[in-house]
């Protein structure tokens, strides 16, 4: 995949980047991984999670969620096994500490409508930070939560993103995994 040129990031700051969630005739929907925002390479290629350096499609991979490693153009196979990607907020940026906090509570109430319609067994979010802010939770950590939304359970995942260094690749597989084990 060629990554986009200048003028096309700055463009895809104007774009919405859609949902990828099941239809009728895929299985039910068990994880719902929901990322803080599109940054502007996914925005601007239609992929969640495109940016050279992002971990999610790998750690996706050797947690277990996917047979072999997708790029992110694959991602709509991702609802024949069960999963699906949305976001926090709509709003492409370079980076999420772009986005303001009435942004992130937005779309916190925007998820919890998603969730409502799609109910899927886990809500998997990404971004701890984004997660505390969206669900007024400053208290969260890292893992399965207590609240739910309906039936559905939710697990708060450290954010992927090449910008946060302090989860190593091992270690993010590590937590993935233990989300993989708990919905499937």
């Amino acid at each position: 995949m060629a990554l986009p040129t200048a003028a096309e990031l700055e463009a895809a700051r104007e774009r919405l980047l859609p949902d990828v969630v099941p239809g009728p005739d895929d299985p039910a929907l068990r994880v719902l991984f929901c990322g803080i925002n599109p940054g502007l390479v996914s925005a601007a290629t239609g992929h969640h999670f495109a940016r050279p350096g992002n971990r999610f499609w790998p750690v996706l991979h050797t947690a277990g969620f996917t047979p072999r490693l997708l790029r992110p153009d694959e991602q709509g196979l991702l609802p024949a096994w069960g999963m699906g990607i949305t976001n926090m907020a709509a709003r492409p940026t370079a980076r999420a500490d772009e986005l303001t906090d009435a942004e992130l509570v937005e779309g916190g109430r925007v998820l919890r409508a998603l969730v409502e319609r799609l109910r899927p067994a886990w809500l998997a979010v990404v971004g701890l930070g984004a997660y505390r802010t969206a669900f007024a939770d400053r208290g969260a950590v890292v893992g399965a939560q207590e609240p739910t939304l309906g039936a559905t359970r939710i697990w708060v995942l450290p954010n992927p993103s090449g910008l946060n260094a302090h989860w190593s690749r091992a270690t993010l597989t590590e937590e993935f995994a233990r989300l993989r084990a708990a919905a499937f």
